[in-house]
């Protein structure tokens, strides 16, 4: 492989997601520091993107997605399991549901006790609302004139509609701001959407950083390692398509390649658990242990249901005779089914009335969404999601080989807790309730799966057979005050110089919710935590 010139910054930041486009624009405002952003993925140009209900449309195997897979879970019946990641600029932020959600205020609270100082509550409310720029106006919780777009949807479908109705029979709260003064309740979500179009981080951050003379984005050039120097990180050697090149930093490295793979470019460098990066041949420059541990994530169970709604985002005679002017709605008033996020309802709930947070999250769907939505289904229906919140099982990150362009080793170890499944269980039987409930009645036809009657027993075997991700992986590069913590809570690398990670990866527990808000939040407070030093 050819080798090329050598290029020098003031910052390398390796992944332009959700909160390394953040980083980006902030580090390079001032108009004299030189970034440069590594992306292993290509340009956000697609209309698949832009479009908000184009994220349900990307073909299998798109180049706008990893498209990992877990090792073989064992709590699962060994099966493989998917685990998609955004791949371009934006990262996840380009192919997610748009969903805008912080998380609770125990969350952070709980963070900073963990030894993450710095990161309580009320150290990250002006970082969300530093981000915002919310259609509704400034209160005490949200700001305007920020970067990020968060508004309501335009487009609300009736089935939708019918579900909150159904909750509401059922005298559950309602709740119009999840990120308000409370999270508990059901309603509509918010979603970070500009003009109907997405409104991802790198249509906020990155798009306006690209036009100073001091960025330089790098789209289709994977980070292979970090080049460490007397225990300073001092470069990057990155692959653009045949050539290996290398990029030094004058001032420090950013690793923001999210929680699969900040994990991976870290451990390719030799930070990691030593024994691990002996036993595939890394030579090791900081033994840390905790460098790939304690992921986690949040576990989705689906309920699916048929409908003969013509509402129903389906493969149907009514939707397709409806689309030409869906897309007419769009191309000229940026309205319509086009601008739906699809997981346009849901809502935080507690399986425990005594319980002091909600310990469950749903996410209601006007489509039958079966398998990722790579099982398609002909005819019409609707699903809802059913996360638990905390799971307590964790699990890790490892290398499957020195090769920088092999895909790393994930494993959730979902289920290891008995707890996660408890909890998950009683949060599929409140879905049920409220599938149950006259307003869903009306509209509902038969079950895909399970339903109602279904006993515990079958239940589990469902659970076990169908759970997944849905999308919210963390926790890989913990922060933290105790020696084992990958990070300080400033987000340093321990035991190396001018090395920081900021995303995902960097949280010590999950948080409560969708986690692209807080990602973006978090390169927030590491630009000015790295502008400070």
């Amino acid at each position: 492989m050819a080798a090329s010139e050598t290029e020098e910054f003031d910052y390398v930041i390796v992944g332009a997601g959700s909160a390394g486009c953040v980083i980006a624009n902030r580090l390079s405002e001032d108009g004299k520091s030189t970034v440069c952003v590594l992306e292993a993925g290509p340009e956000d140009k697609s209309a698949l993107i832009s479009t908000p209900l184009g994220f349900a449309f990307f073909p299998k195997g798109t180049v706008y997605n990893w498209s990992f897979e877990t090792a073989p879970q064992k709590h699962m019946g060994d099966r493989i399991k998917k685990q998609p990641r955004g791949r371009g600029l934006g990262g996840s932020s380009s192919i997610n549901a748009m969903i805008y959600i912080r998380g609770s205020k125990a969350d952070y609270d709980g963070w900073a006790k963990a030894g993450a100082t710095g990161w309580g509550w009320d150290d990250v409310l002006p970082y969300f609302r530093k981000a915002e720029d919310q259609a509704r106006g400034p209160d005490a919780y949200h700001a305007v004139g920020g970067p990020l777009t968060v508004c309501d949807l335009r487009y609300r479908n009736p089935l939708s509609s019918a579900f909150l109705d159904a909750t509401a029979e059922l005298q559950m709260p309602k709740n119009a701001d999840f990120n308000g003064a409370t999270q508990e309740g059901m309603g509509f979500y918010q979603v970070t959407q500009r003009e109907g179009k997405r409104c991802s981080a790198a249509v906020a951050y990155l798009h306006p950083a690209r036009s100073r003379p001091n960025v330089d984005v790098k789209p289709d050039s994977r980070a292979e390692k970090i080049l460490i120097e007397n225990n300073r990180a001092a470069g990057v050697r990155f692959r653009q398509g045949r050539l290996s090149k290398v990029v030094r930093a004058r001032r420090e490295i950013i690793v923001s390649a999210g929680c699969f793979q900040s994990p991976q470019v870290l451990m390719l460098s030799g930070i990691g658990p030593a024994a691990h990066l002996k036993s595939i041949g890394v030579d090791v420059v900081v033994d840390s242990p905790e460098i790939g541990k304690n992921l986690q994530d949040h576990l989705d169970y689906t309920v699916l249901r048929r409908t003969k709604s013509p509402h129903a985002i389906a493969f149907t005679l009514a939707f397709a005779l409806n689309f030409p002017k869906a897309l007419s709605d769009f191309r000229n008033k940026k309205t319509g089914v086009l601008t739906s996020n699809l997981a346009e309802a849901g809502g935080f709930l507690k399986t425990d009335p005594t319980l002091a947070e909600p310990d469950v999250q749903l996410h209601f769907l006007p489509a039958l969404v079966d398998n990722h939505g790579e099982k398609k289904r002909l005819g019409g229906g609707f699903s809802c999601h059913v996360c638990v919140l905390r799971p307590k099982s964790r699990g890790e990150v490892l290398l499957a080989s020195k090769d920088p362009m092999a895909n790393p080793v994930i494993d959730p170890n979902f289920l290891s807790d008995e707890d996660d499944l408890r909890r998950l269980i009683k949060g599929a039987r409140i879905v049920f309730r409220i599938m149950e409930a006259p307003a869903m009645r009306a509209v509902a036809g038969d079950y895909l799966y399970e339903g109602p009657n279904a006993s515990d027993e079958a239940l589990i075997a469902d659970i076990k057979l169908r759970s997944d991700t849905i999308y919210h992986p963390v926790g890989t590069c913990r922060m933290g005050s105790d020696a084992r913590a990958p990070l300080d809570p400033q987000l340093r690398v321990r035991g190396v110089c001018g090395l920081r990670v900021a995303d995902a990866s960097v949280m010590p527990n999950l948080i409560s919710g969708n986690t692209n808000a807080p990602s973006i939040m978090i390169g927030e407070k590491a630009a000015d935590l790295i502008r400070a030093a």
